[in-house]
């Protein structure tokens, strides 16, 4: 069966959402991107599971062709986003799948609001962090992207965009993640996350291996073996925390772990979800 992506904007309480939505028939699964990216990073994931699941992938707030509003951006804010989301669509409960940001964001879902999760992927998320989050005001946070501050913004041209993004990351998954949410304007490339939601992102985050805790259902954690996220005295924590674990390595160092080996990932997701290959 050909599955379609559907292109739509929810309105919710705080924020505007883009979101892709196979609108097929079944269980739900949410998938959550990382920090700079895009819903769209779940594309192959979508097609190839919209013939007996509901795959949406929305950008999540500060990114992409969602709304981008002076905030936070704390997990828990992000969290209640996509409850919010859940509850504009209809959806009473569904599987989250997070990458990075987005498994933060989907374990504070299942930790605060049990009864919308299912089942949980983690994918590749160091829980680690600061043990108390600053007090600043987000308007007197500097908006700069740490990332990103020193590229030559906005990229005359395209080709401008590549060359530089070639040099500057370190893999081929990388680059093509970052010319995902390049973005033409009248004045050039632009990125399309927003400078001050990836700096109040990073400045907010606070230690979050207490959530694992609290997780109740199913959970399915991946890191990239060779990676920097997710080190071994992290990983181990992390698979003794989770009540419910099953736990899953992919070879290499690629953080992207969902698109390094889309074959290991998938047959991983299929052993979880019980899908006979």
């Amino acid at each position: 069966m050909a599955v379609t992506l559907y292109r739509k904007r929810i309105v919710l309480k705080q924020v505007e959402l883009f979101v892709l939505d196979t609108q097929t028939e079944g269980p739900a699964i949410v998938c959550l991107h990382g920090r700079w990216g895009r819903g769209e990073t779940w594309a192959d994931l979508m097609r190839r599971y919209g013939d007996r699941y509901r795959v949406i992938a929305p950008d999540q707030r500060g990114h992409g062709l969602s709304g981008k509003p002076l905030a936070r951006y704390t997990a828990e804010e992000m969290a209640k986003d996509v409850v919010e989301l859940l509850d504009a669509l209809g959806i009473e409960t569904c599987m989250l799948v997070g990458h990075s940001m987005g498994a933060q964001n989907a374990a504070h879902v299942a930790a605060m609001y049990p009864t919308r999760v299912s089942s949980l992927a983690l994918l590749d998320k160091t829980p680690a962090g600061p043990s108390v989050r600053i007090d600043t005001p987000p308007e007197q946070l500097p908006a700069v992207d740490p990332l990103t501050a020193n590229w030559p913004l906005p990229f005359s041209d395209r080709a401008a965009a590549r060359d530089f993004m070639r040099r500057e990351l370190d893999s081929e998954l990388a680059y093509e993640y970052f010319m995902n949410s390049l973005i033409e304007t009248p004045d050039g490339y632009r990125m399309m996350f927003s400078a001050q939601a990836m700096a109040a992102n990073i400045a907010y985050n606070i230690d979050w291996y207490a959530r694992l805790g609290e997780i109740a259902c199913p959970t399915l954690l991946i890191r990239a073996q060779d990676g920097d996220n997710m080190p071994d005295d992290v990983w181990e924590k992390a698979k003794q925390q989770l009540p419910d674990c099953m736990a899953r390595e992919m070879p290499g160092p690629d953080h992207n772990v969902h698109l390094s080996d889309p074959e290991r990932f998938y047959g991983f997701l299929d052993e979880f979800l019980k899908i006979e290959r």
